[in-house]
């Protein structure tokens, strides 16, 4: 099994790039044929991965953060299905919200590397979201409302490791933002109004440790949307410790739809947090592609 391992040297504040001479120990030690590779910039992973040959390399090798990962990803699904290789995970960066579906906590790069070791993999869902004048691809989860002004937060006190995103999110309830949506799941209309915010999921977990999605499975060919209606500071102070477990999707407030396709209309200025970067605007169109990338570890 032949490995093409992408370090992203900024990730985790620069931490990640000075740790490649132990991370390339560590691949040498349990006997991997890795090649590893540091990332130039924005958007060098996903240029990479996109040229590859077909079959030149068995996996691919995310290891960064949640951005590094999303720059992997839409590299493999810019090519045909047949010529993509496996996706692995390597959780060096900040959040790694996708890894914590594999068991796999920030900075557990010894248990990663135990995963790629015993070569397991199973087929996992892509969503594809398409813009006026973007399309792109991700796999843990896209937010609008609430969601992106936390993200945009957080990016900001990322030296505070795990406790940038509840930072984020916190700051983000005081201004406490409102978005008039329109929104269409599997071709029904949901009645136009005010929302705190909308978050499509592909897994569990955003910001390392706020299990958004209590639902979400990545391998079942649907989406979990979550919707927060308008409420109350208050009210959205109280409910914000749920978000930890899981809980809030019980209130009322807050309704979850699963589905495979999903229509939003909004303010043109209205951007996106996906997968620890911030792109596209409505409208979107996002679909599920089931099955569409082969996962080590899962």
């Amino acid at each position: 099994m032949k490995l093409l391992v992408l370090l992203n040297p900024r990730a985790h504040g620069g931490r990640a790039g000075r740790e490649q001479a132990a991370l390339q120990q560590k691949l040498r030690a349990h006997a991997l044929d890795a090649q590893l590779e540091m990332t130039t910039g924005p958007g060098a992973a996903r240029e990479r991965v996109a040229g590859l040959e077909p079959g030149q390399f068995d996996v691919i090798v995310a290891a960064g953060g949640d951005g590094t990962l999303f720059e992997v990803v839409n590299g493999l699904m810019d090519q045909a299905p047949q010529q993509r290789a496996a996706l692995a995970v390597l959780p060096m960066g900040t959040g790694n919200a996708f890894a914590r579906e594999l068991g796999l906590a920030p900075g557990a790069v010894d248990r990663a590397i135990g995963l790629l070791k015993a070569g397991s993999a199973g087929r996992i869902d892509v969503a594809q979201v398409t813009t006026a004048t973007e399309h792109f691809h991700f796999i843990n989860m896209l937010g609008l409302g609430l969601v992106t002004e936390a993200a945009r937060t957080a990016v900001r006190f990322k030296w505070l490791g795990r406790g940038a995103y509840t930072l984020g999110a916190l700051s983000a309830l005081v201004s406490l933002p409102l978005s008039r949506l329109t929104i269409e799941l599997d071709g029904v209309a949901l009645p136009v109004q005010d929302r705190l915010f909308l978050q499509v999921a592909n897994t569990c977990y955003t910001g390392t440790h706020f299990k958004m999605a209590p639902k979400a499975k990545m391998n079942d060919g649907l989406l979990d949307v979550v919707l927060v209606n308008a409420l109350s500071r208050r009210r959205a102070l109280q409910l914000f410790p749920a978000i930890y477990d899981g809980e809030h999707i019980e209130a009322p407030e807050v309704s979850v739809h699963r589905v495979s396709q999903i229509k939003v209309s909004g303010p043109a200025d209205l951007g996106c947090a996906v997968d620890g970067e911030f792109l596209g605007n409505t409208p979107l169109d996002i679909r599920c592609i089931a099955g569409a990338l082969n996962l080590i570890g899962v």
